[in-house]
């Protein structure tokens, strides 16, 4: 049994009845409204989890109750479900312009019922999850999306390239033919600036997209990403990953909020390199590529090399090194053959306040 609630909104009786009873057998609590009126109102009060509802009733019509639905901030996310005598066209793209999640035309079977409400719940459930605005957030996304069966393109489905250390991914400038998984490896993505010096904008390990950004916003890559160590990647084309977007608007809306607060996060994390004090920052830094590399909770060394962890905070090499040997000196990290382990993940975290 579950704990869904689902409103059953129609003028006939007996339709309404044998809906209720086919969906408290598949575990549903259900409740039921006579007409459309009714129907808004008991959707205000109660705020089901989805509603099914005909579309020709007297008083408020199918149309007139999602129009009242999606106007009201409590209400406008409740996904619905159409039932209609009629399959014209017209009718179908009228409501799925209005916001419908999807029509049935009855006479119907008891699966295709139960079927639509499934998915449909799958799909709300998925696109109201809270996701990290990180590449491992934005996998996490895509692996719920292909379980719901919304997203039907599987990463099994593309070859998979070996890189070799420091070998380019993408270069910054260049216009962008796919979208990159990382199955297993290490890459770092780097603008370099007019004097030569490079500023680390990302870092990515397994289980992450790249190369995301520009795919979405139609432009050349702003950075380059290179391999830091042998890496397994797969390439998936451009057009595959557009159509993905292009096939469902809250979906494509999804990707694009997180990535959105990504980019928001890396000015976040521009804001503290130029106010922050070199502690705080090589204790953030050390903070950050060990969560990226220890995703499993494992507490793995920082295998890094110094220049890159100086590139990745902003500062010379040098500054970071006189910084790593104060931590050190403090107990709050350990060097062993040129290898970072953190003693006291919550004294380094304390640095930062």
């Amino acid at each position: 049994m579950n704990n869904r609630t689902i409103l059953i909104i129609d003028d006939h009786s007996e339709i309404r009845e044998n809906i209720a009873e086919i969906l408290t057998l598949g575990g549903y609590k259900t409740s039921t409204a006579e007409n459309g009126k009714r129907g808004v109102e008991m959707a205000l009060a109660d705020k089901p989890d989805l509603i099914v509802c005909d579309i020709m009733m007297p008083e408020l019509d199918g149309y007139g109750v999602l129009h009242l639905l999606r106007k009201n901030p409590e209400t406008e996310s409740i996904p619905l479900i159409f039932l209609t005598a009629k399959a014209e066209r017209t009718d179908l793209r009228k409501g799925m312009e209005m916001g419908a999640d999807d029509y049935i035309t009855k006479p119907f079977e008891e699966v295709e019922l139960m079927n639509a409400i499934e998915s449909r719940l799958r799909k709300y459930d998925v696109l109201h999850k809270k996701y990290m605005a990180t590449g491992k957030g934005l996998s996490e996304l895509a692996n719920d999306l292909r379980a719901s069966g919304m997203m039907h393109f599987d990463l099994n489905d593309y070859n998979s390239e070996m890189y070799t250390k420091k070998q380019a991914i993408y270069s910054e400038g260049k216009r962008p033919r796919f979208l990159y998984y990382v199955v297993k490896g290490k890459v770092k993505a780097f603008k370099t600036h007019e004097d030569g010096k490079e500023y680390i904008t990302d870092l990515y390990s397994d289980g992450d997209f790249l190369g995301y950004p520009p795919l979405i916003e139609e432009k050349n890559y702003d950075d380059t990403a290179i391999a830091l160590e042998e890496s397994e990647i797969v390439q998936i084309p451009r057009d595959d990953f557009q159509e993905l977007l292009d096939r469902d608007i809250t979906v494509a809306s999804k990707f694009i909020r997180i990535i959105t607060q990504n980019v928001k996060e890396k000015e976040d994390r521009l804001m503290n390199l130029a106010y922050s004090s070199l502690r705080k920052r090589v204790a953030r830094a050390l903070l950050d590529i060990h969560g990226k590399f220890n995703a499993t909770g494992e507490n793995k060394t920082i295998e890094i090399s110094r220049e890159d962890i100086a590139h990745y905070i902003g500062t010379a090499t040098e500054s970071l090194i006189r910084t790593l040997s104060d931590f050190k000196s403090e107990k709050l990290i350990e060097i062993k053959e040129g290898k970072i382990s953190i003693t006291s993940l919550e004294k380094l975290k304390n640095l930062l306040y």
